[in-house]
């Protein structure tokens, strides 16, 4: 018992010098503003501001990456249906493509599908 708790207590003790170690030696000791700023194509990130984007062409990507996850979760359907029971395949294959179409209604009452406004 007695040689447990010295062996558990050595490894806590190894374990925690290594640590000062490791955070001794990775402080930087310089700190050079051309690397501390992040590097946008050689322009001062500070001086100038981003120009305003299309609220529109963002809700578009949005909606076009919903749509490719959900052709990537129909695909897999296709191959399971040999070897699942055809009942079930029909009803969860039914409810999925059902929610599908019940989010495209909402886009498409919302206006979110017209290109043009």
């Amino acid at each position: 018992m007695l040689s447990i708790m010295m062996i558990s207590l050595i490894i806590l003790l190894i374990s925690i010098m290594v640590m000062l170690i490791a955070s001794i030696l990775s402080k930087k000791s310089l700190i050079d503003r051309e690397k501390a700023s992040p590097f946008e194509c050689g322009f001062d990130p500070k001086s100038s501001s981003r120009l305003p984007f299309s609220l529109r062409f963002f809700l578009i990507t949005i909606i076009f990456l919903i749509f490719d996850v959900e052709i990537a979760l129909i695909l897999p359907i296709i191959l399971i249906m040999k070897f699942s029971n055809m009942y079930m395949w029909t009803i969860t294959s039914l409810i999925f493509i059902l929610i599908l179409l019940m989010g495209l209604y909402h886009e498409w009452n919302q206006g979110m599908l017209n290109w043009s406004n």
